[in-house]
């Protein structure tokens, strides 16, 4: 099973029912598949860089799993099919981003707790 990290942006439109219904749509798929979810990060709703589908902001959402690599692609095409998604990114991690990815953990856990 390979390290993966999926970043994706939700249309700024939707509710928030709407927002936590889509991403847990996702996440039932992924383990449906039998990926193990390591982490998840909702980093709400931000600013893009440039505008997409003629929006300024949009909410993104971070997973990080450990799923065998023939699922990725069915995954992304499940992200192509939503229209609620604007943009969508999939990466392997090596053992660097892996360390990486544990130190962001760290500390989004430590600014929880304050």
């Amino acid at each position: 099973m390979n390290h993966y990290e999926t970043v994706f942006i939700l249309n700024p439109v939707l509710s928030d029912v709407q927002v936590k219904e889509t991403v847990k749509k996702f996440e039932d798929y992924l383990v449906s598949k039998g990926a193990e979810m390591t982490h998840k990060e909702d980093w709400g709703l931000k600013k893009l860089a440039y505008p997409i589908q003629k929006k300024k902001t949009g909410f993104y959402h971070l997973f990080e799993y450990r799923v065998t690599g023939d699922v990725i692609a069915p995954f992304e095409l499940e992200f192509r099919r939503d229209d609620s998604v604007m943009r969508y990114l999939t990466v392997k991690l090596d053992k660097h981003a892996k360390a990486w990815a544990e130190v962001r953990k760290s500390r989004v856990k430590s600014a929880a707790k304050n």
